[in-house]
């Protein structure tokens, strides 16, 4: 099962309809993908890999392995509700809590975290397009966003069959970028009821997933998804996971133009739908909430002139549809 691959800089050239489909496939299939040529800085990324595995191996090993839970496993005994990490939270916006972060590494960090915002945005931009909503309706419902990063290393365990690295969960907020371990595996993601295993990073390569905020506010369309961390004998893992979350006081709902259509005329329907039948039914759903004014119900054949028609799902629709759907725009 390969996961899919994202080329941000054919987001915005010649392939970009190609992309923004394989994006929209991704967010509403997956729930997670690779991105790569995302213009991050990589001597930027190599010193913050660098120096975190130093502090975690000057600062946190040591007690890490000297702790309850540590101990607790060094007898064999199965640990059901712990998570055998070892991490610390910076939080970027809307205050900073630089002060707690080791000064070795507090300037790379934050200009880190300012990298990773405007990759985030740009990926708030055309995921919002992807769903026929304004560029920056995600953005905008993010109110300020609230962006931290959670440093983390997952120990070698000797004992990996009785704990978890990081037991199964999804992440509450919105879009998170992984920048991960070149070499210790570990990650897992959910889909079609399997666990698929990520492997670790190559390239510099960042891995993406959703949290459930992007799923409300796309009405279901894109998906956050279950994932865990198990440990590993072989080795420590690193894992820094920068957070782009909506702010605390922002007022999370479905996007109005997302949510079902609540009048149209079935017989309108069924017109479009034998054009369509073969597409997702999102996607005819979506267009079906074009179907009616203001002054009341009207029809489908004449709501195409309005339909702000996403591009990226044409390729979804059969030949009929593509033709018919050309033919109103």
């Amino acid at each position: 099962m390969e996961i899919p691959v994202i080329k941000m800089d054919e987001l915005y050239g010649e392939k970009r309809t190609e992309t923004l489909s394989r994006l929209h496939d991704a967010c509403a299939q997956w729930g997670f993908f690779w991105l790569e040529n995302h213009e991050v800085n990589e001597e930027l990324m190599h010193m913050m890999k660098v120096l975190v595995n130093k502090h975690y191996e000057h600062n946190m090993e040591k007690s890490f392995y000297n702790s309850e839970k540590a101990k607790t496993l060094a007898y064999e005994k199965a640990a059901s509700n712990v998570d055998w990490e070892c991490s610390f939270m910076y939080r970027h916006r809307p205050k900073s809590n630089s002060h707690d972060i080791p000064e070795v590494f507090r300037t790379t960090i934050c200009d880190y975290a300012e990298e990773l915002v405007k990759v985030a945005e740009k990926l708030a931009e055309v995921m919002s397009e992807n769903l026929g909503l304004e560029k920056d309706y995600l953005k905008r419902a993010f109110s300020e966003p609230s962006v931290g990063i959670k440093v983390a290393k997952y120990p070698r365990c000797s004992h990996p069959n009785l704990v978890m690295g990081l037991r199964e969960h999804t992440d509450a907020g919105g879009i998170i970028l992984l920048f991960q371990d070149d070499l210790v595996p570990g990650l897992e993601f959910m889909k079609d009821g399997k666990w698929v295993q990520i492997p670790p990073t190559k390239d510099n390569r960042i891995f993406v997933n959703l949290g459930d905020q992007i799923e409300v506010m796309s009405n279901g369309i894109y998906k956050s998804i279950c994932h865990r961390v198990l440990p590993s004998e072989n080795g420590s893992r690193l894992s820094i996971a920068t957070f782009y979350n909506p702010g605390s006081d922002a007022i999370i709902y479905p996007a109005p133009k997302l949510t079902y259509p609540t009048q149209y005329r079935f017989q309108d329907y069924l017109n479009f739908y034998s054009t369509a039948k073969f597409t997702d039914k999102v996607s005819r759903t979506q267009f079906c909430q074009y179907s009616f004014s203001q002054d009341g119900v009207g029809s489908l054949s004449s709501s195409f002139k309005q339909f702000p028609l996403n591009l990226t799902l044409m390729p979804t629709l059969g030949h009929e549809a593509q033709q018919k759907v050309t033919k109103f725009q």
